[in-house]
């Protein structure tokens, strides 16, 4: 969908809700919404928030309120059509609902605030073992207990190989799924997250490395007179956010200890800048000495990956005029911001904003280098 230029077009948006099984909302509801606020981080849980005019004799406040339609863990799913080309932008639960009741007519709000599918897998704790299962399989396991909300898996396996060995260690979950599939996926410098679509009640449930390979989308352009697309772009570039992990390992047949080589980052983190930028910082991993020694090895190529995205950027567009929706999670170009800051980088977060004949999009980029690999930046 995002390769689909929206044009300069009208923007619709369609709400289902429900129970489990979400259905198209009463014209009334639709026509009540005033405004929605979506937000989408790499390894975050997305969030939402919708605000309804309340008119004072109207179907929400007179019957759906009351009969517990926006009540917490109804199921909300937001879907925008610009020029005829739907999008799922969000598919969650609702956590929280304000009431703002004004004396002036037409001023009272409801407001529905909700977190994306994932929530369930974190309303409960759980304690269960894995006996010869690798973590993707683990985590496999786990996310089968929600195909009922038509999450499908999407699980890479690990870049560190870790064969299990059960006559030495078996695998116990003490935690709730969710806490347990990031705290598998933090030790493997993989990220972990929920994208909604491609139709209403779907969603696809990522457990790999973050997508820093592939096609980029349409770039964002700035101070380039009538070709630019983003009003103002802001950069950074942090030197004390890199640091350089060690990690040591013992054998445990001679108790003798060593210090695990320094490992390439590139099969987490491909190189999106041509200069590469320095470590300063070096930390000792602690507790590594006794794990399998894969274990530690993907320990340590996690942290180094993790901390290597120093460069940032942040600013706003406005889809019409961009011409595409930004998606988060990928990968864009930026053009027109000098030869340190131009080039590739990864879509770190995305905010969108809809109002009546309105749509913004908010967001923040990285990467881990400066300058553009490439003279071309796709347009």
């Amino acid at each position: 969908m995002a390769e689909l230029p929206v044009g300069r077009g009208p923007v619709h948006i369609t709400l289902h809700m429900g129970p489990k099984l979400a259905k198209p909302v009463p014209a009334e509801v639709a026509e009540a919404l005033l405004s929605a606020q979506i937000t989408a981080t790499a390894g975050e849980r997305s969030g939402f928030q919708l605000a309804f005019d309340l008119t004072k004799n109207g179907l929400i406040s007179r019957t759906l309120l009351p009969q517990g339609f926006f009540d917490p863990k109804t199921r909300l799913i937001v879907t925008v059509t610009v020029r005829g080309t739907p999008e799922v932008l969000f598919d969650g639960l609702v956590v929280r609902q304000e009431v703002g009741a004004s004396n002036q007519p037409g001023h009272s709000t409801l407001t529905v605030t909700g977190e994306d599918l994932s929530l369930l897998m974190d309303l409960e704790e759980r304690t269960d073992r894995y006996p010869n299962l690798p973590p993707s399989q683990r985590v496999l396991a786990i996310l089968r207990r929600y195909s009922d909300y038509g999450i499908r898996p999407d699980v890479y396996t690990e870049k560190v190989s870790q064969p299990p060995h059960q006559d030495l260690r078996v695998h116990y979950q003490t935690s709730t799924d969710l806490q347990y599939i990031n705290e598998l996926a933090r030790a493997n410098g993989y990220t972990f997250y929920l994208e909604p679509g491609p139709n209403p009640g779907q969603s696809s449930a990522r457990w790999g490395p973050e997508v820093r390979l592939g096609i980029r989308q349409h770039a964002l352009n700035v101070n380039m007179d009538a070709n630019s697309t983003v009003d103002q772009l802001t950069f950074a570039y942090d030197g004390t956010a890199r640091e350089e992990p060690q990690a040591r390992w013992q054998d445990p047949g001679t108790r003798q200890s060593t210090l695990l080589p320094q490992p390439p980052i590139s099969p987490l983190r491909p190189p999106l800048g041509k200069r590469p930028t320095p470590a300063l910082k070096r930390r000792t991993l602690s507790g590594t000495a006794k794990h399998q020694r894969e274990q530690a090895e993907a320990e340590l190529l996690a942290r180094a990956a993790v901390s290597a995205d120093v460069v940032s950027g942040s600013g706003s567009l406005d889809v019409n005029r961009h011409g595409y929706i930004l998606q988060p999670r990928q990968l864009v170009g930026v053009r027109g911001s000098g030869r340190t800051y131009d080039g590739d980088y990864f879509v770190k977060s995305v905010t969108h904003i809809l109002r009546q004949g309105s749509f913004q999009q908010n967001f923040t980029l990285s990467r881990e280098g400066l300058e553009a690999r490439s003279a071309y930046v796709r347009p």
